[in-house]
């Protein structure tokens, strides 16, 4: 989050174990990730306050149950309530949370009252009949809101920008302000809004994962503070239609550009300052390297060793320079262990395992 949101909003940015042995109250609502995962575990409840409370209702994993009950067990921290678990319907054998009395909790139902189903239930009703009687669709989660005739001039469009909204989230360094989209070609006659929005939502399904969709990721940007700009031109230099999407960070920004080949074919064809031709989707590996003989070879061998079958594998080259960087489709995600081994490589500078949308042709 940026410095000026967080002043506008009169909040205090601290670090996880300060704010354990701050508060009296804490509650949790992050979404699951690999980067979460347990993020709440033995450290975080020593360092919070013996009188404190704590409430879960996030995920189920966010936290380690474990580490949780004996903090209740010992008396480390006064009580806790969740409404999530790591196995789901919990039983006393799951998890030995049920037996304290200084615990509470209730099943994950969610919005399970009687007035939000009721309310769901009118909603899903005029939606239906939006889409009955004019042809339009709200709120759906799986697709922007567009009329089929439009759908069907820039749908794939929409998955490469979600598609390179995930890569960019993942190669960023430090909190987003900006998003610059620029529209080239004959794609700047159409409505690009959607595409602005998958972008969106690629760019925080990495960090949000399930919690954002079509329908609210213009508005989790807008909650963020970040600048959301487009611009169109009918001309475009190498492609009939082009999207250029620069992200500007605390700590500096990254440009990204993508076209679609054939009728609906996804390409990233630039990468910051290196050229390229790749399908941004699955599990990948992106690696800079010094231009050297042998490094590829290297890498397909420490890959291979590694149990890494790699499907696709592409290659740009910095003309100014005598750096390359190495984009490569695998059939798996690389691991930790792997991608540290990768990046032990002689003429290897960085490498980074990436997770993008799987694409299917």
């Amino acid at each position: 989050m940026p410095d000026e949101l967080v002043q506008k909003l009169g909040v205090e940015r601290v670090d996880l174990l300060e704010l354990a042995a701050r508060a009296d109250y804490i509650s949790v609502h992050t979404p699951l990730t690999k980067d979460t995962h347990h993020i709440l575990s033995t450290e975080f409840f020593a360092a919070m306050k013996k009188e404190a409370m704590f409430v879960d209702c996030a995920r189920g994993g966010v936290l380690d149950e474990e580490a949780l009950y004996a903090a209740l067990k010992e008396g480390r921290i006064a009580g806790a309530a969740l409404d999530v678990f790591e196995k789901e319907p919990t039983t006393l054998e799951a998890t030995a949370l049920l037996g304290l009395d200084n615990f509470i909790c209730t099943p994950h139902l969610g919005a399970s009252t009687a007035e939000a189903q009721e309310n769901v239930a009118v909603a899903i009703a005029e939606q239906m009949a939006d889409y009955l009687l004019k042809g339009s669709v709200r709120n759906a989660v799986n697709v922007p809101s567009v009329s089929d005739e439009v759908l069907a001039k820039i749908g794939p469009y929409i998955t490469l920008g979600e598609m390179l909204g995930c890569l960019h989230m993942q190669i960023s360094q430090g909190g987003v302000q900006e998003v610059n989209l620029e529209f080239s070609g004959d794609l700047a006659e159409e409505d690009t809004n959607p595409v602005t929005v998958a972008f969106l939502k690629g760019l925080f399904t990495p960090i949000l994962q399930d919690a954002v969709n079509f329908v609210n990721a213009p508005l989790i940007a807008e909650e963020r503070g970040i600048r959301v700009v487009e611009s169109k031109s009918s001309r475009s230099a190498d492609f009939t239609n082009l999207v250029r999407m620069t992200v500007k960070t605390t700590e500096g920004e990254n440009m990204l550009a993508g076209t679609v080949f054939g009728t609906k074919e996804p390409r990233l064809v630039r990468f910051n300052s290196f050229r390229l031709e790749a399908l941004p989707a699955g599990p990948m590996l992106l690696v800079h390297n010094k231009d050297v003989p042998g490094v590829i070879g290297a890498l397909g061998t420490t890959l291979g060793a590694g149990g890494v079958n790699i499907s696709k594998m592409v290659v740009g080259q910095e003309e100014t320079s005598s750096r390359n960087v190495i984009l490569l489709n695998t059939d798996q995600p690389v691991n930790k262990e792997l991608l540290a081994t990768v990046k032990e490589l002689e003429h290897i500078d960085d490498a980074m395992a990436l997770e993008l949308p799987a694409y299917i042709s």
